[in-house]
């Protein structure tokens, strides 16, 4: 069994909802980054850390690939022209969406307070609206982003989709939109989103 380690508010959510997605047995140990629990199998003390057989994998973009390949499920096989559009989609939501958010972030209460520029998320919020007019002309016309099938992007997209909303990053593409409601009704995602209330609940 799977053992994912961090809270769901991080970025362990994307693991937790590929293992819903997976039907995946797996024990959940919600430990806040730099942790003792964390720093013991990570010693970057960075969420999530998934731990099989004694062997803890870090950085929940790899965590996704491995879990779709192994299971080979939500993945297009490594080799194929399909792969490498996925795997160009992936990049370009780290790239695009992920950065300008965790930036943001580390801007509003990561790092120490002398060090914040408050000003650049100005800059970011302009970069996000500029890269949901890239996407929107990339998005298949299936119900996913690669049409019919539900890949890997598709966890990292909706991730990035709630974490722009909590940071207040409009979302202004009428299309990203609608994908995101989709995503948002799919079972695997709820169940991840009711352990995040029941750790809301439980830290007050």
């Amino acid at each position: 069994m799977y053992t994912v380690i961090g809270t769901v508010k991080t970025r362990a959510a994307r693991v937790i909802w590929m293992l819903e997605e997976l039907q995946q047995p797996y024990e959940h140990i919600p430990a806040r980054p730099r942790s003792p629990g964390v720093t013991a199998v990570n010693v970057a003390g960075k969420v999530p850390v998934l731990v099989e057989d004694g062997t803890p994998i870090t950085d929940s973009t790899a965590i996704i690939q491995y879990l779709a390949d192994k299971h080979g499920a939500l993945t297009h096989p490594a080799g194929t022209l399909d792969r490498a559009r996925q795997d160009s989609l992936t990049q370009f939501l780290l790239d695009e969406f992920d950065a300008a958010l965790w930036m943001a972030a580390r801007h509003s209460f990561v790092l120490p307070e002398e060090m914040r520029l408050a000003g650049v998320k100005n800059t970011l919020r302009w970069e996000f609206e500029r890269s949901q007019r890239t996407l929107a002309h990339r998005m298949g016309e299936g119900p996913f982003l690669m049409g019919d099938t539900m890949t890997v992007p598709d966890i990292i997209l909706t991730h990035c989709g709630d974490w722009a909303l909590a940071a207040r990053f409009p979302i202004i593409e009428p299309k990203l939109s609608d994908y995101l409601q989709r995503m948002r009704q799919r079972p695997a995602y709820r169940r991840m989103m009711a352990r995040r209330d029941q750790e809301g609940q439980s830290a007050t």
